[in-house]
């Protein structure tokens, strides 16, 4: 998996370079965040290789370089618009875009085309030399055309170049977005699988490089007076959770400083993540590694004939959280877990979490839907914690029909949950809401009432959650479709036929323009049409009928 998550990271790195091997001057890498990105390799979900490799790989981006960050898919689960520049192109982005990576959710559509094309004009690429690089393990859902963009780009740009690593994509399925890199004159790299990774990486970065020309030979130096042999590498650090304990299981960063007056907060010297060795020159250092919330630090002083290795140690504990629906449930990906630890509070996490926070107290908070649960935890250094949350819900699956048995209604459908108690007022508290067919709620065990609303027609319908358990709400509406076409009206109202004893009727809806539809309860009303001309408004009564659809033609 390691050789995978490094082909990865190499795959990416090598999009950074030009023909010529530098690094080019404005990029913004686009991260596909789309649902799929949950499915694994080798037992390890792809957006956590992609989240490890871009860490690891933008560390050896040189400072200058001004890179972005843009991601699709990660904000809704149906939108095609959900594209955002989270990172603008700036120098020394490297820890704003890791940051916003792992706080990405992914769960939604794949608009990569159009994710693209908004990269390139946020790179002004009809000015400057552009490149942008597409990271995707699916194929464009949203209509766009990759190749005609490809061409566009190309056409239109001063320097533009799309380079694309399909990620986990078939042969064939590659060959559909392959063009967007050909059509710009960039790469494109399939990482289906860690052998057609390796085999990439071989045709392209072991390339040999033109032959220089003969240089002239020199004058043969005196011999160097002897002195001591160096070693390949001077410091070798390692962090633990504690003094003899074990070594973290999430990624450690390493970051090594002058010692100075200034401390770790002055000159920067290099970094590097995990097992990780370093040559150094002589002289006086400031070593901090960094895992989840822990951090600590050590100043070392070496020598350019010696290696030193230097055990930091972390005062933290370990902890790995699994969020279950209900007991014995699978991990659920909605569920969003918050630790609150010593010195601060991670939110970005959903499903299941491993991490590293100070010893001390640290309270883990798990909401799904309308369910939370929290625990809180004494930690002490060393300690390594395994737990499942539960957080106590069931499924309630609501939908809504013309007739019992009857059609569905698909449009304009909109849900409140209600707690089925009143209170002393009267009303009911709401619990949450939702839109559309098919709408699932999570819920803690109880009663409640479901509330629907379909265009003029409202209703509500009791239920009853029991934890681990799936509910359908099926709403029957007894209820029409109603469709009006009239020729020069300017809008329409619909009353109930039958009046009040003041002689009046109650308004259930209206529209403006020619025509309209909407539903109705089954039932006597009439619609008044009214006009844009002289001519006097229009009143015809009608019935209508449940799961029927009722038209009417007003001249």
């Amino acid at each position: 998996m390691a050789v995978l998550a490094r082909g990865v990271a190499a795959a990416i790195l090598l999009f950074f370079m030009t023909a010529a091997g530098f690094a080019a001057n404005k990029v913004i890498i686009i991260l596909d965040a789309s649902g799929s990105m949950w499915a694994q390799i080798d037992g390890k979900p792809k957006l956590e290789i992609a989240r490890e490799s871009l860490r690891t790989v933008l560390q050896s981006v040189p400072a200058d370089d001004e890179i972005g960050f843009m991601a699709y898919g990660h904000r809704e689960k149906g939108s095609c618009d959900d594209i955002q520049l989270i990172v603008p192109p700036q120098a020394g982005s490297a820890s704003a875009i890791t940051d916003a990576a792992d706080s990405l959710k992914f769960l939604g559509k794949t608009p990569l085309t159009a994710a693209v094309k908004q990269a390139a004009e946020a790179l002004k690429y009809t000015e400057d030399k552009a490149t942008v690089v597409l990271i995707t393990d699916g194929l464009e859902t949203c209509g766009g055309d990759p190749c005609a963009l490809g061409k566009e780009l190309k056409a239109s740009g001063v320097d533009f170049t799309a380079d694309v690593v399909g990620f986990g994509l078939t042969a064939d399925e590659g060959k559909q977005i392959a063009c967007l890199a050909e059509n710009t004159g960039g790469k494109y790299i399939q990482a289906s699988d860690e052998k057609a990774l390796q085999e990439a990486l071989v045709e392209t970065v072991a390339a040999p490089a033109p032959a220089p020309a003969p240089a002239p030979v020199p004058e043969p130096a005196p011999a160097p007076e002897p002195k001591a042999a160096e070693v390949d590498y001077n410091l070798i650090p390692q962090a633990f959770l504690k003094e003899g304990g074990e070594v973290p299981k999430i990624d450690v960063y390493y970051e090594v400083f002058k010692d100075d007056a200034k401390g770790a907060s002055g000159d920067h010297v290099d970094s590097g993540y995990n097992v990780v060795k370093f040559h150094l020159a002589a002289g006086n250092y400031i070593v901090v590694a960094s895992s989840g919330a822990a951090k600590a630090e050590q100043k070392v002083s070496l020598t350019a004939d010696k290696a030193t290795e230097l055990a930091l140690n972390l005062n933290a504990a370990q902890i790995s959280i699994h969020a279950r629906p209900a007991p014995g449930a699978d991990v659920d990906r909605n569920a969003q877990i918050s630790i609150a630890y010593p010195g601060g509070t991670s939110d970005s996490n959903y499903g299941e979490v491993k991490y590293v926070v100070p010893a001390g107290e640290t309270k883990i908070t798990v909401k799904l839907g309308a369910g939370e649960a929290s625990e809180t935890l004494q930690l002490v250094a060393g300690q390594v914690v395994d737990k499942d949350i539960v957080v106590g819900v069931g499924k309630a699956k609501a939908n809504a029909f013309y007739t019992q048995g009857g059609e569905k209604a698909e449009t304009d459908v909109s849900w409140k949950v209600y707690k089925a108690a009143k209170k002393l007022d009267g009303t009911r508290d709401q619990v949450t809401y939702a839109y559309g067919a098919d709408s699932q709620f999570d819920l803690p065990p109880g009663d409640y009432v479901m509330g629907v609303d379909v265009q003029a027609v409202s209703t509500e319908q009791p239920f009853s959650v029991t934890v681990g358990q799936m509910t359908d709400v099926n709403v029957t509406l007894n209820a029409g479709v109603l469709a009006v076409d009239a020729p020069g009206a300017d809008g329409f109202k619909i009353y109930e036929a039958k009046k009040n004893i003041q002689g009046e009727r109650k308004q259930v809806t209206y529209a403006y323009g020619e025509k309209m539809q909407t539903t109705l309860a089954a039932g006597d009303y009439v619609l008044v049409t009214n006009f844009t001309t002289d001519k006097a408004d229009k009143e015809t009564p009608f019935t209508m009928k449940a799961g029927e659809r009722t038209e009417l033609k007003v001249e």
